[in-house]
């Protein structure tokens, strides 16, 4: 418990121990009502002397609506209440309803503060030193002032400071701050590094590669701390609630304390009366349950999320999660892997061995992922073979001679231009074809691996009650027929441009069957933004430093795991049903309270259960979310 909490709760105790003397001394004695009126001042103060002093500022500041000033007057007009004519003295409940309102409190911070602890491990990600290498020495530093191509050195137990590349040393990582996973992930000279990353084993020396205001760590630290300012639509409805529900309750109070003497002709003896109801009436009236639990709701599932490596950029994308119809994938790196491997040889006239050669040598010196999966599946490229005239042809493939022979590597297209007579492949993924001075040598089969855990990620999704999942690709009609029937996507649309991708989405959000249910679109978010901003929802996976998905999607998976997306729609509906539980139970009890206090059927005691027990019940059912 906070240091704070603890005050709170010794004050508290102070003041119940205080109050059951005040009245043992009242039962044991016969002192008239204003000595009385001064021993239970002194429990009442230790107890409410904080809420008191808020309730003054509020009342300066025009604020005065508040819990701390409607608890301040409704207590205080009980404890005076026993001095008008025909009432009884009501010091004893004045007190308690104080008292039980700290415990009310005391609950508040307790649960803000297990919100807070539930990101906390966020906020550690934010290094305090860097140990930089200047002028052939190592110095600590303040990270921020470290420049980009400097070398800092990470020793075993060290947090990261800024984003980087390994250049000299091998060790393993505990990213679970950033990506919620437990399995440390190996790193050696060459591999990328990011800030908030704990160092557990060797010496790292890492070229840092960014400012540290555009680090990993400081960009979902900014993340985090704004998430509060985005509020969900429950959080705003509470807040447009409140701002009329306490003054049209207030003015009820006043009513009800005035009008019935004045109409009952006996004013004078019958106010206390009414009055003791106006004020029980005030202590229920005190929206304190709706206001904090809510909030605290969303919070709570912000919190919960973040620790599962599922950052939330506020209340109202965790809502908009909640309401999740349908769910559009991206496919390459999004479903599957994006790495492209050969997975077919299918030879003509000579052996699988050559023509892998063949098409490998063509495209020794070509950067696009097709002529590298060829050469990874071919690496022994240093061999007696003469490789001239290599020529790209742009939309097509290329050309090259080898040892003598004119050699074409390329789509269709290219083969008939060459007049080579080529034939289809019944296998999915992207074909390329080999010529050989003009005749057909074969083809072979390149294809994009489909994630192990896609089926799996899909089926929850699913199980979770999401009707329809789709898939956008820029890649032919047939490779994504073949990948979403692997998956069981329901439906797909082929051979888009990154402008058709965003118009394809439009479509999609104006057909959904529920106008008020939401889509979602999961991409790499680093080509993927203009998609990821258009959707209702934008999610972006294995988005580990990139800078890209960050900034663009509304909710950001910190690793590559397709599962966390069924996880996050779990937490999103599982926070809103909780505050909708708070907000039906809270609004159910006053208001029937309210009406008993009305008809003076309602003691102080249930007032006060009214509003501090109401508040601790859905507080506690706030911190559920804390554990989705």
């Amino acid at each position: 418990m906070e240091t704070e909490s603890k005050h709170d709760l010794i004050r508290i105790i102070v003041a119940a121990v205080l109050l059951a003397a005040a009245m043992l001394v009242e039962r044991l004695t016969d002192l008239p009502a204003w000595q009385r009126l001064l021993i239970y001042l002194i429990p009442y103060l230790v107890a409410g002397y904080e809420t008191l002093m808020e309730a003054g500022e509020s009342l300066l500041k025009g604020e005065a609506l508040d819990e701390d000033f409607l608890m301040s007057v409704a207590t205080l007009g009980a404890l005076a209440v026993g001095f008008l004519p025909g009432a009884q003295t009501q010091f004893p409940e004045a007190v308690f309803v104080m008292l039980f309102f700290q415990v009310g409190e005391l609950f508040e911070e307790i649960a803000e503060d297990r919100s807070r602890r539930s990101i906390s491990h966020l906020m550690d990600l934010r290094p305090d030193v860097a140990h930089v290498e200047r002028d052939g020495a190592v110095v600590s530093v303040d990270p921020e002032t470290v420049q980009v191509g400097e070398v800092i050195v990470v020793g075993p137990g060290e947090k990261i400071p800024m984003d980087g590349v390994v250049a000299e040393g091998r060790s393993s990582l505990d990213t679970v701050a950033l990506t919620g996973e437990s399995v440390p992930r190996t790193v050696r000279e060459g591999d990328t590094v990011f800030s908030g990353c704990i160092n557990l084993s060797g010496l790292l020396r890492v070229e840092v590669g960014k400012a540290f205001s555009e680090s990993t760590a400081s960009k979902i630290l900014d993340l985090v701390e704004n998430a509060g300012e985005s509020k969900s639509r429950s959080e705003s409805f509470i807040t447009r609630f409140a701002k009329i529900y306490t003054p049209v309750v207030v003015a009820a109070a006043l009513l009800l304390a005035l009008v019935p003497p004045l109409l009952s002709g006996h004013f004078g003896d019958t106010f206390g009366t009414w009055l003791y109801r106006a004020l029980t009436f005030l202590i229920v009236s005190c929206p304190c349950a709706l206001v904090i639990s809510v909030p605290l709701a969303f919070f709570g599932g912000i919190g919960g999320a973040s620790r599962k490596g599922i950052l939330v950029k506020g209340g109202n994308y965790l809502e908009a999660l909640a309401r999740t119809s349908t769910v559009v994938f991206d496919k390459t790196g999004t479903l599957t892997e994006g790495v492209f491997e050969v997975t077919a040889v299918h030879p003509e006239r000579l052996s699988e061995h050559e023509l892998l050669h063949l098409a490998a040598h063509v495209e020794r010196h070509s950067t696009h992922p097709i002529a590298v999966s060829l050469r990874n599946a071919f690496p022994g490229e240093a061999d007696d073979c003469f490789v001239e005239q290599i020529e790209e042809i742009a939309g097509k493939g290329c050309k090259a001679v080898v040892n003598g022979r004119t050699v074409h590597v390329g789509n269709a297209r290219l083969m008939e231009a060459v007049g080579a007579d080529w034939h289809p492949c019944e296998k999915s993924g992207t074909i390329v074809h080999v010529a050989i001075d003009g005749e057909y040598a074969g083809h072979i089969v390149i294809s994009d691996r489909i994630k192990p855990e896609a089926a799996t990620a899909l089926a929850e999704l699913k199980a979770a009650g999401i009707s329809k999942t789709a898939m956008l690709t820029g890649d032919t009609k047939e490779v994504a027929a073949a990948v979403a029937g692997e998956l069981g996507v329901d439906e797909y649309h082929a051979d888009l441009l990154p402008g058709d991708k965003v118009d394809r989405m439009r479509t999609l959000i104006a057909s959904k069957e529920d106008p008020k249910s939401t889509l979602c679109f999961v991409g790499d978010g680093i080509n993927d933004a203009p998609v990821l901003a258009g959707a209702d929802v934008g999610i972006a996976m294995g988005a580990l430093g990139s800078d890209a998905a960050i900034e663009a999607a509304d909710v950001v998976l910190m690793d590559d795991h397709l599962s966390k997306i069924a996880t996050a729609v779990r937490i999103a509906r599982k926070t809103l049903s909780i505050a909708r539980q708070n907000t039906g139970f809270a609004i159910g009890v006053k208001l029937s309270v309210l009406v008993l206090a009305a008809l003076g059927l309602a003691p102080m005691w249930l007032a006060v259960f009214a509003d501090v027990g109401v508040t601790v019940l859905a507080v506690l059912n706030s911190m559920r979310t804390l554990s989705a």
